[in-house]
C-alpha cells in the first residue's frame, strides 16, 4: 500500500488484538492486488444492544488506481455479527471478491498484444523513496517506491529500464505500477 493502513474504532474501546487481525487481513489484500493505494477500516458497534450483546459493523474503504472500493458489513435480518471476528472475516472476504473483479476489469482493459509503456529511470531519490522515469518521447513520470513491483525499488539505478502504468496524479503524470525489465524481470 502506498499509504499506511488506517484502523479506527468508533464508540468502543481500542483493541490491539482486533487491530492486529485487521492488519493481517489487509496485508493479504495487498499481496493479492499490489496496487492498493490506501485502505481504511472502521469497526464499531451497530448501535442497538440486543439480548445477546453488541452487534458489530465493519466498513472497509480501498483506493486503487481509478477506483474506490467500499465494503460495509452490518447486521441484517439474515446475519447478525455478534462476533467481531466473523464480521471482519465477512467484510474482508467481500473486499477480496471486489478486488478480484477490479483486477479482472483491469486485465480486460489491456489488450494482450499491447506493450506497456517503457522508459528508463532518470532520477532516483532512495532516501525519500521516489524517482522519475524518462519516456522515449522525453517526458518525466514520477513514481513512488510502493509503485515498484516485487519490492524491487532498492534494485533500481539511474538508467534501469522499466515498464509502467501511467495515471494522472495531483501534480502531473505518475506511474502506479513500475516493473523492472531484464533477464529476471520479464514484461
Amino acid at each position: 500500500m502506498q499509504l499506511p493502513l488506517q484502523v479506527s474504532f468508533r464508540h468502543m474501546e481500542h483493541s490491539e488484538a482486533i487491530e492486529a487481525l485487521v492488519r493481517e487481513k489487509a496485508e493479504r489484500l495487498d499481496k493479492f492486488a499490489g496496487d492498493i493505494m490506501s485502505c481504511r477500516v472502521v469497526v464499531e458497534p451497530a448501535g442497538k444492544h440486543h439480548r445477546h450483546g453488541n452487534l458489530y459493523e465493519v466498513r472497509i474503504d480501498l483506493t486503487v488506481p481509478g477506483e474506490e472500493i467500499a465494503v460495509t458489513r452490518e447486521p441484517s435480518l439474515h446475519k447478525e455479527y455478534r462476533d467481531i471476528e466473523v464480521a471482519l472475516r465477512d467484510a474482508f472476504d467481500t473486499a477480496r471478491r471486489k478486488l478480484e473483479d477490479y483486477v479482472r476489469r483491469r486485465r480486460g482493459a489491456v489488450k494482450t498484444h499491447e506493450v506497456p509503456p517503457h522508459g528508463r529511470v532518470s532520477q532516483l531519490f532512495p532516501a525519500q523513496g521516489y524517482g522519475f522515469i524518462e519516456t522515449p518521447d522525453g517526458r518525466e513520470i514520477y513514481f513512488h517506491r510502493h509503485s515498484v513491483l516485487h519490492d524491487a525499488f532498492d534494485h533500481l539505478q539511474v538508467g534501469t529500464e522499466v515498464t509502467f502504468v501511467e495515471e494522472q496524479g495531483q501534480k502531473g503524470p505518475q506511474a502506479s505500477t513500475v516493473r523492472l525489465v531484464g533477464r529476471r524481470h520479464h514484461v
